[in-house]
């Protein structure tokens, strides 16, 4: 394991265990940042790489579950570990059903700890994987002529090339030659991948009661 692996964030006002899980995460070879409070946190953390954050539940001025409420607002989604030196099972569940990623209670054997970050992270960096391919699929999308836009809109409701034809009073093999470019524009292969992007581009359940000239992203 090598210090690229991700970064982790320790909000937690004792010191000690703040020091203890520290060293135990640099050891690991996770880079570690430490923060005595919640506001500290807000102030200094880069949330930018990905990583994960080791939340303590009670802490002076903003608890945990404000601070996840605060970067919620903020549209921050690095997953949050919640560590608690008291086993508030309400709390806990409010914290989960908030998004926290999970909720441990000290003292937090190694392996346990070192299992959540390691969860934690593989998580982030699927969630960012999915958030870049989505926002490239969206460009890709943008590139598209409007005509490709309407002839895409009409694919996916499953019209055949003479049928989307009628439907825009064009030629069948103009229809072909606009689906030929949509395909190589989005960089998709088959009828099911394009079904998939629009479906992850929101236009299948937008266009369904919708007129099909309408279609953008």
């Amino acid at each position: 394991m090598t210090p690229t692996v991700g970064t982790v964030h320790v909000v937690d006002d004792d010191v000690s265990w703040r020091t203890s899980a520290a060293r135990l995460l640099s050891a690991a070879g996770y880079q570690v940042v430490s923060y005595e409070s919640a506001t500290r946190f807000l102030e200094l953390a880069d949330l930018d790489a990905p990583g994960c954050i080791l939340l303590d539940m009670r802490m002076p001025g903003l608890t945990g579950l404000q601070l996840q409420e605060r970067l919620a607002d903020m549209s921050h989604e690095l997953p949050i570990i919640f560590v608690s030196g008291h086993g508030d099972i309400p709390t806990s569940v409010l914290a989960v059903k908030a998004g926290a990623e999970d909720f441990l209670t000290k003292p937090v054997a190694t392996d346990v700890l070192l299992q959540a970050v390691q969860h934690a992270i593989a998580r982030d960096r699927r969630d960012r994987a999915a958030r870049d391919g989505l926002d490239a699929l969206r460009a890709r999308f943008r590139t598209l002529t409007p005509t490709e836009r309407k002839v895409l809109a009409w694919v996916v409701r499953g019209k055949m090339n003479k049928q989307i034809a009628d439907e825009l009073e064009s030629a069948e093999r103009t229809i072909k030659w606009h689906r030929h470019n949509l395909m190589q524009k989005l960089q998709l292969r088959s009828l099911a991948e394009l079904v998939s992007a629009a479906e992850h581009l929101g236009l299948v359940d937008a266009e369904a009661d919708s007129d099909p000239d309408a279609a953008s992203v």
